[in-house]
């Protein structure tokens, strides 16, 4: 990853959140989109933005896999991790597909099935 100072710092302080983070293919390059890395309090005035983009630094023969992995239908690069090693910011790709409308609405239903088993059983055992 091509970080600035108080990103690193950032990290290696675990205040990393990848929770809505996805990775996008652009021309030559990789980008990480939406991680919020928060800013490092000693850093004063040369902090960095909380939601940036940042380039992924990856082989070219890696770039056209992903490259051609991602005009698939419905397959998007989402980061799993990122870690530090041999003291280089490194973030784990995955592809991973998206749910169709249909798949959305059966995890709803078994959701909402959960929710109300545990709900009878929790007024059971209140009797």
């Amino acid at each position: 990853m091509a970080l600035s100072g108080t990103e690193v710092k950032s990290l290696r302080a675990s205040k990393a959140n990848l929770r809505e983070a996805y990775a996008e293919v652009r021309g030559t390059s990789v980008w990480l989109v939406n991680c919020h890395i928060s800013e490092y309090l000693p850093g004063g005035p040369y902090n960095h933005e909380p939601l940036t983009k940042r380039r992924l630094l990856l082989h070219k023969q890696e770039i056209e896999r992903l490259l051609g992995k991602t005009q698939q239908k419905g397959l998007t690069l989402v980061p799993l991790r990122i870690y530090f090693r041999n003291g280089l910011a490194k973030c784990e790709l995955a592809l991973a597909r998206g749910k169709k409308d249909w798949d959305r609405r059966q995890s709803e239903r078994e959701k909402e099935t959960r929710r109300e088993v545990n709900e009878a059983m929790y007024k059971y055992r209140r009797r």
